[in-house]
């Protein structure tokens, strides 16, 4: 087994592709306290905002990916694709890395290609149950495959061999958020003995969930539980005014709101969650056991949300409504069905838990350190 003393790491363009580096390389920093570390992203994308700001060295290349129909931008991206690998050669000879990681995104491909062509281990990790077409290139050259998903399996026909099912090293940091069994009470002003759902369409929210929840809430009156609506920055006034029309006061068991930063510890204190079906997003449901009503963006590659919903909604941890079949009735239906039932809400909690992983980071520690030379 190596010793990982020097390990650069790439990802980018979201928040699902750039958390999970940032979570490894935490506990990759606790297990070898002097090991140097170096993350390769773009300019364009959030990690050259997110990065800088943990004290992490950074570097950046320039990438973009190819178009569905012939143009010249296709031409553009082939030209930047060789003229990355470049330069990422000539970072990682500087740098001289034991192991570089690639979480996702198009900056993986010149930084692991370039990797691969110098003789460094390598290694990429695949959050989603389809495969990225950046990692689906990459798979043939690196050493090892991580996956979050026993499903993705299939689009790695051939490479089968360096497949490793670690799970997201977001699930392992997000059980380790401490719990305070008065978070409701103290940040929403609810009752913490209440059975509460959590609705949120993701960090900038989602117009078509926020306006199935105004509906829905209409429905909550006098029901014993309680609900808060994260409605996203841009989209809390429109929500708040269309609430004011709708129903002139907002029903005392629900609260509105912006934005949650702690999400992780706020997770530990709900028992039903509404939300989008991202890869970050469900690797906490499952590592805190939480039961789940998912509703995937129909606006993302490869319908891929609404297959990472299908293999919990398979194990029976969560339900899915489409967002063509979303509304308020439907919604509040889902929710009052799961709220109501104590058996079935208990049952869906142990099979999401049962899907979780929550040693992730230290599976793939073990990874590298099975291929550092």
């Amino acid at each position: 087994m190596g010793t990982i003393k020097r390990i650069v790491l790439a990802g980018g363009g979201t928040g699902g592709h750039i958390y999970p580096a940032l979570a490894l390389l935490d506990r990759i920093k606790e297990r070898y306290p002097d090991v140097e570390y170096l993350y390769v992203g773009t300019q364009k994308g959030l990690e050259s905002q997110l990065v800088p700001k943990r004290g992490i060295p950074f570097k950046s290349v320039e990438i973009q990916g190819l178009k569905r129909s012939l143009s010249l931008e296709n031409i553009k991206a082939a030209w930047l694709m060789l003229s990355s690998t470049q330069k990422a050669k000539a970072i990682l000879r500087e740098f001289k890395p034991d192991i570089v990681v690639g979480t996702g995104g198009y900056v993986c491909a010149p930084v692991l290609l370039a990797a691969s062509r110098l003789g460094i281990p390598t290694l990429i990790h695949e959050q989603n149950s389809v495969a990225g077409i950046t990692n689906k290139f990459l798979a043939r050259h690196v050493d090892i495959i991580a996956t979050c998903f026993q499903e993705v399996a299939t689009d790695f026909k051939n490479n089968e061999t360096k497949i490793r099912y670690t799970g997201n090293p977001r699930g392992q940091e997000v059980i380790l958020t401490p719990k305070d069994d008065l978070i409701i009470q103290k940040q929403f002003e609810l009752n913490p003995t209440l059975p509460t759902v959590l609705v949120f369409g993701g960090s900038r929210g989602a117009p078509g969930i926020n306006q199935a929840t105004i509906q829905a809430i209409d429905f909550m009156k006098d029901k014993p539980y309680q609900l808060i609506l994260a409605t996203g920055q841009g989209h809390y006034q429109t929500v708040m005014d269309q609430l004011k029309q709708d129903l002139g006061e907002l029903p005392s068991n629900c609260r509105v709101v912006a934005y949650i930063e702690n999400m992780p510890a706020i997770f530990r204190q709900i028992q039903l969650v509404v939300c989008r079906s991202g890869a970050t997003t469900l690797t906490e449901l499952t590592a805190l056991g939480l039961p789940s009503i998912l509703i995937p963006s129909p606006y993302v590659t490869n319908n891929h949300q609404e297959h990472n919903a299908l293999a919990l909604v398979n194990h029976h941890a969560a339900k899915m409504i489409k967002e063509d079949q979303l509304d308020g009735k439907n919604l509040f239906n889902a929710i009052d069905q799961v709220l109501t039932n104590p058996n079935q809400l208990q049952q869906m909690a142990e099979n999401a838990k049962a899907l979780g992983i929550t040693n992730s980071s230290d599976l793939i520690i073990s990874a590298i350190e099975s291929i550092i030379k």
